[in-house]
C-alpha cells in the first residue's frame, strides 16, 4: 500500500491551497484518513482527519480555513486550505488507517509535501 500526496507549494499569506492524497495498493476498506504537518524545529501535529462516515476532526487553529473531504471511491482524501498564514508552513504528512483485509488494518504515511506561506 501506498499514499500519494501532492498539492503543497509556496503561497502568498491570505492565500489557499489543495491537498490531495490517494491510497493505492492491496486494500480492502480505509477507516480514518487525514493530515498532520510538521514545522521546523517542532513536533507532527494533526490538522484534520475524517472517519470513513464522514465524522471530521480538526485542530483549532485551522478550524473555518481548512475543509477535509474524502472519494471513497477513489481512495482520495484532499485538504482544502483558505486563509493561509506563515504559521501554517510545514510539511504536511497524509495518513490513513487501511484494512488489507477483514478485521485486520495498518497505520500509513506518505511522503509528505512541503507547504510554505509567505508573509
Amino acid at each position: 500500500v501506498q499514499l500519494q500526496a501532492s498539492g503543497g507549494g509556496l503561497v502568498q499569506a491570505g492565500g489557499s491551497l489543495k491537498l490531495s492524497c490517494a491510497a493505492s495498493g492491496s486494500i480492502f476498506t480505509i477507516n480514518i484518513m487525514g493530515w498532520h504537518r510538521q514545522a521546523p524545529g517542532k513536533q507532527r501535529e494533526l490538522v484534520a482527519i475524517m472517519a470513513s462516515d464522514g465524522t471530521t476532526v480538526y485542530a483549532d487553529s485551522v478550524k473555518g480555513r481548512f475543509t477535509i473531504s474524502r472519494d471513497n471511491a477513489k481512495n482520495t482524501v484532499y485538504l482544502q486550505m483558505n486563509s493561509l498564514e506563515p504559521e501554517d508552513t510545514g510539511l504536511y504528512y497524509c495518513n490513513a488507517q487501511i484494512y488489507y483485509t477483514l478485521g485486520q488494518s495498518k497505520n500509513y504515511w506518505g511522503q509528505g509535501t512541503l507547504v510554505t506561506v509567505s508573509s
